[in-house]
Order: structure tokens, then C-alpha cells, then sequence
């Protein structure tokens, strides 16, 4: 007679045995982790919500980086742009002193070169580094000089000084997202905090008969402006006049050419796309060179930068010119000297703005990390007093199995 055995009672132990022993290993994980959710099917919803709270969180904070670094780029820029301030009030109380009569020929030529060395200052400050190293006042050609100097002898001079100042930056600023879908200016183009007067440009090429060729586009201070097959020149003008940029055009009455005047004091950068000669055509610009030096030798350029008007006002005390002086001279200083507050002025206003968001996610990056953790943490008292019961359980399972299977001479000769 055969005798038939089994290791059912055995193996449902076993399973049993391992079942409880993955429910308490599952629990230690989350104790460790301090979350209820280990995997994802432990709680699809909550997981869900988690990830979206997680993401809120991690763009409020790189939102709060980003104003970090806007604010100590601001801060150091506003710092020189004070400084650039203080500089032009010195030059204008030496405008003031140099036209009044009372002064003579040799005292202004001392207040000249009082001048001279304030302007050396200024070009200073106007190609100044940002603390790794990047041009300041350069736009997004930050690995080289803002401004580059040309150099020559002037009367009244003893030694060679500065003739003129040429921007070799760009007008191209970073826009810094502070908030969902909001952003903010990072960057200081020098042709517009350093300017002085309105910039006007007039071509001297007659545009009444004028109709362009073909669909293209032209760019003026980098608004990008379409231009139809047909379009003449007013409907030229009025597509620029409905443009974002900070630019009026006007047809000229006498020459019937293109005029163009800036509405805020900047530097205006002009150029055609690379399969259009519209502002060519126009005669307001060349094919050669890159944006402003590509303007065209016949066109009548008006409005000079901040350098412009010390030059000046250097020259005219060099030469003891009272009128020049207390004129058109004193008139440079101080609109230069306006232009530059208001872009101070700009700036603490974007600050206060920045401060308001930085309070704003100040508060709300730790209520979405509640809500986050009211999703996903663990209640560790009851998790603690969980563990307690499964560790009890199994091991009265293990003393229940050890008195229910003992072992046979046959388990020894397995």
C-alpha cells in the first residue's frame, strides 16, 4: 500500500509567511520615506495631485531664483547708474559757472578739463562688469566692451582726449518669467540708458512713387513689421506707426522721403530681412554692417548720446564759448541727465514689482506644500502601531507553524 503525502498545509504557510513579511517591508519603506505613497497604485488620485502640486513648486521656486538674481543685477547696475547721475550733476554746476562771464578764458579751460576726466569716468562706468565677468550696458553682447573710444586732439587741449563714443552692444534684452506667463527685463542696452536726445533720421530719397516689390519685412528696434507686395508709403508709415516699436514715422513735405523720430530717447537700429531692400530702397540704410552703423551716408541724422552732449560741453569750455555753454551745451547736460534718472527711475519700479511677486511666493510656496503633504504624508502613529501589529502577528504565525509542522525523520533525509 502506497503512501500518499503533501506539502499543502506547508506552503500556505510559507505564502502566508511572505505575504505578511512584503506588508511590512511595504510600511518600513514608507515610514522611511515619510509618504503614503511608495508606488503609484497606493493612491492614483493623491499621486496625481501630488505631481502637479510638486511641479507648482518647483517652477515658484526657480521663479524665485530667477528674482534673486534680477534684483542683484538690478541693485549693481543701479549702483553705477547713480554714480553716472552724480557724474552728470558735477558737469552741469561746471555748465552752470562755465556760462557766467565772470569766469575767464584760462578758468574754463580748467572746468574743460574737469570735464575731460569726467567723461573718462563715464565711459568707465558705461563698460562696466557685471561680477562674473559680462558686460553691463551691452544688451546680449556681454563678452566685449559696451563702448568703444575714438581718440584725437581738439583745441584746447594739451593731450589727445576722447572725440567720440561708439556703442558696440546690442539693443537685445533677456525677458526673465517671474511668475506664470509674466516676465520682466533682464539687461541694460547702453544706446538707451546712455542717450540723450530724440533721434530723428531723414532720408533724402523722394518714396512718393514708392510700392514694394514683394512680401518681406523690415525691423526697426526689433519689432518686426510685415510688409505687403503694393504696400506705398503710407501704408509703410502706418504699419511702423502701429508697431511696438518706440518709433513715429512721417512722410517729409518738401523731399517727400521717409522720416523717422524716436518717442523715447534711444538709439534707433534699423535693417531689412535677408530677401527685402524695403528700408534700402527707402534710403535709410546700406546692405553693409550691422545695425547702426549701416545707416546711409546721404540720410540726415539727428539726436546725440549722453558721450555726445560732454563732448560737446567739453569742447564749447574748452574754447571759452559763454553762449554755446549756457545754450545748447547746459541744454545737453540736462536732458541727458533726465534720461538717466528716468531709467533709474524704471528700474526701482520693476524692483518694487519684483518684491511684491517675491512676497507673493513667500506665502504661497508653503500653502501648496501643505496641500501637498496633506496628499501625500504619512500618519507615522498610525503606520508605527500598524508595523507593531504585523511584527505580533507574524510572530505569533511563526510559533503557531513551528508547534503545527514538526519536522519528520523524512525532512532530515530530503
Amino acid at each position: 500500500m502506497d503512501r500518499v503525502s503533501t506539502n499543502m498545509s506547508n506552503n500556505d504557510m510559507q505564502y502566508y509567511m511572505q505575504l505578511r513579511s512584503a506588508d511590512m517591508n511595504e510600511l518600513q519603506n514608507k515610514m522611511a520615506e515619510q509618504t503614503r505613497i511608495h508606488d503609484l497604485r497606493d493612491d492614483p488620485v493623491a499621486a496625481a495631485h501630488s505631481v502637479r502640486y510638486l511641479s507648482n513648486i518647483k517652477r515658484m521656486e526657480r521663479y524665485t531664483r530667477n528674482i534673486d538674481t534680477v534684483l542683484g543685477e538690478n541693485r549693481v547696475a543701479e549702483g553705477y547708474m547713480k554714480s553716472a547721475n552724480d557724474i552728470l550733476h558735477r558737469i552741469r554746476e561746471l555748465a552752470v559757472q562755465g556760462a557766467n562771464d565772470t569766469y575767464t578764458k584760462e578758468d574754463k579751460m580748467i572746468m574743460g578739463t574737469e570735464v575731460n576726466e569726467l567723461l573718462n569716468e563715464l565711459v568707465s562706468i558705461a563698460n562696466a562688469k557685471t561680477p562674473d565677468g559680462t558686460s553691463m550696458f551691452a544688451g546680449d553682447r556681454t563678452r566685449s566692451d559696451a563702448y568703444r573710444v575714438l581718440s584725437g586732439n581738439v583745441p584746447g587741449s594739451t593731450s589727445n582726449v576722447i572725440t567720440s563714443v561708439e556703442y558696440r552692444g546690442s539693443i537685445n534684452i533677456n525677458n526673465i518669467e517671474v511668475s506664470d506667463g509674466s516676465y520682466v527685463q533682464s539687461g541694460f542696452p547702453g544706446n538707451q540708458v546712455f542717450w540723450a536726445e530724440h533721434q530723428q533720421i531723414i532720408s533724402d530719397r523722394n518714396a512718393a512713387e514708392y510700392s514694394a516689390p514683394s512680401d518681406t519685412n523690415i525691423r526697426i528696434d526689433n519689432a518686426v513689421i510685415n510688409i505687403t507686395a503694393g504696400d506705398n508709403i503710407h501704408a509703410i508709415i502706418s504699419k511702423i506707426n502701429n508697431s511696438d516699436a518706440a518709433v513715429k514715422a512721417s512722410l517729409d513735405p518738401v523731399k517727400n522721403s521717409l522720416v523717422l523720430e524716436t518717442t523715447t530717447p534711444h538709439e534707433i537700429w534699423m535693417e531689412d530681412s535677408t530677401d527685402g531692400n524695403v528700408l534700402k530702397d527707402l534710403g535709410l540704410i546700406t546692405g553693409n554692417g550691422r545695425p547702426p552703423y549701416n545707416l546711409n551716408k546721404d540720410a540726415v541724422k539727428g539726436g546725440g548720446s549722453l558721450f555726445d552732449m560732454i563732448i560737446n560741453m567739453r569742447d564749447q569750455l574748452y574754447e571759452g564759448n559763454t553762449l554755446n555753454i549756457g545754450g545748447a551745451g547746459l541744454k545737453g547736460i540736462t536732458i541727458a541727465q533726465n534720461n538717466l534718472v528716468g531709467n533709474i527711475a524704471r528700474l526701482g519700479s520693476t524692483e518694487e514689482r519684483l518684491k511684491k511677486v517675491q512676497e507673493r511666493l513667500t506665502y504661497e510656496i508653503p500653502e501648496v506644500q501643505d496641500r501637498n503633504s496633506k496628499e501625500t504624508d504619512l500618519d507615522m502613529t498610525k503606520a508605527i502601531t500598524d508595523l507593531k501589529m504585523l511584527e505580533y502577528t507574524h510572530k505569533a504565525a511563526l510559533q503557531t507553524a513551528g508547534r503545527i509542522l514538526q519536522p519528520t525523520l523524512l525532512d532530515f533525509l530530503r
